[in-house]
């Protein structure tokens, strides 16, 4: 049996998995259980555009919050926060502290980003 190899981790938003597993399926025509399972879930979560989640993601970057690393903007970006409050419980599983101020930017970036569906 073949050991594979990681050879880099990169955090990447739903969007992008689903678009990935899109590539998967016009390539073998059909996908295998769990990548199917995972499209089925991807369908009914996903809350963004590709287009909307790489600005979003820029727009974020260019916050230069402190400490704020690519996972962590990947999650916001997965979750949508639409509030501070929803924005603390997104990153409060992660040992980050983050200030209030930071926090309003954030969400104003993402309520100019992503329009309500």
């Amino acid at each position: 049996m073949t050991q594979p190899e990681i050879l880099e981790k990169e955090p990447l938003p739903l969007v992008e998995v689903k678009s990935v597993l899109r590539k998967v399926k016009k390539r073998d025509e059909e996908l295998n259980y769990r990548a199917g399972k995972t499209e089925e879930y991807l369908n009914q979560v996903i809350k963004t555009t590709q287009k909307e989640a790489t600005e979003l993601k820029k727009k974020i970057m260019e916050l230069e919050v402190p400490r704020l690393k690519e996972e962590h903007i990947t999650k916001i970006i997965d979750i949508i926060p639409r509030t501070v409050a929803e924005l603390k419980v997104v990153l409060q599983g992660y040992t980050l502290t983050v200030s209030n101020d930071n926090l309003k930017k954030i969400v104003s970036a993402v309520e100019e980003t992503i329009q309500p569906k």
